[in-house]
């Protein structure tokens, strides 16, 4: 029942690989993102599973309203995979960087919106999105980051992992900064801060209960993302904050469009990295003494 749909960019997100296995359940639908979504939802209304794959921002951006108005308005059984988000995509620039695309999957009502932080995160997601009856759109990079996890961790839909204790700070984030978050506790280990480092790769629905519980047993939260502030997991962790146990809150994210470059000059000019977080702790624990 599995099928892939690609936007001509199937040997960027690599779903070429997926065609050559299984030529009949693969569609190339050219550079035409609004009609993949379509097509995709036509495939999930006759009983299939689709995979429609694109750059996040076109996907997103392009193919937003047949996502409002052929997959979620009738919550079919599509599952949008977002590939090269945030600005680490590097060189090809701020047009094809998406920064809002975790905002736009979010609000569309009904979905799952998932963000893997390395390579075990991102095939057992993706298996749990397969066994998923609903629309989900997957969040992915494309520079090569650091395996945080071992094939044996398990994921579930609507649940976090603490991937490191803490006592003093929670860290909460998501997709390549969960590496980033685990350096910056260990910046804060050498200054005495307890660091508790968070990876909430369930966007929607949140794992409300650890955030909960992180605002009660820390005083204080961060928030990091590769992603616009406005509109990105920092706010639906806000709001759970708020209407359980508030408790200080910063947040480390992009607040406008970055340049061209490489990406790990970009994750540093644009403060994506563990001692931006760091600093962002500190500035937190401050505020809850």
């Amino acid at each position: 029942r599995i099928w892939a749909v690609d936007a001509d960019l199937s040997k960027s997100t690599m779903t070429h690989l997926f065609g050559k296995e299984f030529p009949d359940r693969f569609v190339s639908c050219g550079i035409a993102e609004a009609n993949m979504v379509a097509v995709a939802a036509g495939l999930a209304s006759c009983g299939k599973i689709p995979f429609a794959s694109s750059f996040s921002c076109f996907i997103l951006n392009k193919g937003f309203e047949q996502l409002r108005v052929t997959v979620a308005y009738p919550g079919l059984n599509v599952k949008i995979v977002g590939t090269h988000s945030g600005i680490s995509i590097g060189e090809d620039g701020p047009s094809q960087m998406s920064i809002e695309d975790l905002a736009l999957a979010c609000s569309l009502p009904g979905f799952t919106v998932l963000a893997p932080a390395d390579e075990f995160a991102t095939r057992a997601l993706v298996r749990a999105a397969a066994a998923h009856v609903g629309p989900v759109f997957i969040r992915t990079g494309r520079p090569k980051v650091p395996v945080v996890y071992g094939p044996e961790q398990q994921f579930a839909i609507g649940k976090s992992i603490e991937a490191a204790p803490g006592t003093g700070v929670t860290i909460i984030t998501y997709g390549l900064l969960v590496f980033e978050a685990l350096q910056a506790r260990e910046i804060l280990a050498a200054e005495g801060i307890s660091a508790r480092v968070v990876d909430m790769y369930s966007i929607k629905p949140l794992d409300t209960d650890a955030v909960i519980r992180a605002a009660k047993e820390t005083g204080a939260i961060v928030v990091a993302e590769e992603h616009l502030v406005d509109g990105g997991l920092g706010v639906r962790v806000a709001q759970a904050v708020v209407s359980a146990a508030p408790c200080p809150m910063e947040f480390v994210g992009l607040t406008g469009y970055a340049e061209s470059g490489s990406p790990d000059a970009l994750l540093d000019k644009y403060g994506m990295r563990a001692v931006n977080i760091a600093a962002a702790a500190r500035k937190v624990v401050a505020r809850k003494q």
